[in-house]
């Protein structure tokens, strides 16, 4: 008889905020970031050998980040990725400056100990036909399979920083070269 060894793989998931995390307010009528999303979310994924350590870092529209705010992102980062039991960071951020964060991560860590990986949705987790659950399931996945580095992961890829950007047009992520106009 052989035994079989399970390697538990730990992921620090960061929320920030930004689409993917919005909820909407009846009284205000108006989609918000109030309340992290996050536990429902993970609570849909079935996540073998896998531990996820969740941190509500910042819950912001990402076009109201401030540097001060990607600072406190950066340390956050690099903090998690240097613990020894850590086999990757997922940041959920809004789609409009991720790749600004993106950026500022892979100039500022080099780098880092295990894959750091960026996500976030064009639609909130709380409506139909959102994207939000497939990104932050390929997220997940994806420190499992990259290399260390910084990286986004959306709509079925995973691109490197630098050189990414937002392809408004296609409504997802490429490497600049890629985009359209």
């Amino acid at each position: 008889m052989s035994a079989t060894l399970t390697l538990m793989r730990h992921i620090h998931l960061v929320s920030t905020g930004g689409t993917i995390e919005k909820t909407y307010d009846e009284r205000a009528g108006a989609l918000s970031n109030v309340r992290s999303v996050v536990p429902l979310m993970l609570r849909r994924l079935r996540l073998e050998d896998t531990r996820i350590t969740t941190l509500s870092l910042l819950s912001k529209d990402s076009l109201d980040l401030t540097d001060n705010d990607r600072r406190r992102i950066l340390e956050t980062v690099r903090l998690l990725s240097s613990s020894e039991d850590c086999d990757g960071v997922v940041i959920l951020h809004g789609t409009d400056t991720l790749c600004v964060t993106g950026e500022l991560l892979h100039e500022k860590l080099g780098t880092p100990h295990c894959p750091v990986v960026l996500t976030g949705a064009m639609r909130p987790y709380e409506m139909k036909r959102s994207d939000a659950l497939q990104n932050l399931n390929e997220a997940i996945f994806a420190t499992a399979m990259l290399p260390p580095g910084v990286y986004v992961a959306a709509h079925g890829r995973a691109l490197r920083f630098p050189g990414v950007v937002k392809d408004h047009a296609r409504g997802t992520f490429v490497r600049r070269e890629d985009a359209c106009g």
